[in-house]
């Protein structure tokens, strides 16, 4: 199975997904198990209390889960839509300095659009990313509940 390198994807970001590549959030590796992207704490991404906002937390995070999702939709011969159905977020520490979020749930979503193409069904899938400092504290927690649904044959 075939993954686009870093580099392919971060230029992606840069083109689909300006706000995520605007306030530093890049994917740093990614295989068929896991994925991970890192952003960097900020002026740009910063809120009032000199920490991380939320909100660039769950790019980076969402990042993580969706390039998989992505990656895995892409090796198949299929057209098939994806769509976070929903989402929960849990902080646990200030997130300063180069936060890391990783997904390990490769083999959940391979699974699940394997099943959506199998039953001609639209699937879901809960994907989590954990993001750490460089300490490799836990600082926040992301779950993303992602839908796909095949469309048609490419």
């Amino acid at each position: 199975m075939k993954f686009p390198s870093p580099r392919k994807f971060n230029f992606y970001t840069m083109v689909k997904l300006p706000a995520a590549w605007f306030t530093g959030v890049r994917l740093k590796t990614i295989d068929e198990n896991s994925c991970t992207v890192q952003v960097k704490h900020r002026w740009i991404n910063q809120n009032p209390f000199k920490s991380m906002f939320w909100a660039v937390q769950g790019m980076a995070a969402e990042l993580s889960t969706g390039a998989l999702v992505i990656s895995y939709i892409q090796n198949c011969d299929y057209k098939i839509s994806m769509l976070v159905a929903s989402n929960s977020a849990f902080f646990t520490k200030k997130a300063t300095g180069r936060i890391t979020f990783t997904c390990q749930d490769g083999a959940l979503i391979k699974e699940t659009i394997a099943k959506a193409i199998q039953t001609g069904e639209g699937q879901t899938c809960s994907m989590k990313s954990i993001g750490v400092n460089k300490e490799g504290i836990q600082v926040s927690q992301f779950n993303f509940e992602w839908t796909v649904k095949v469309k048609s044959k490419k």
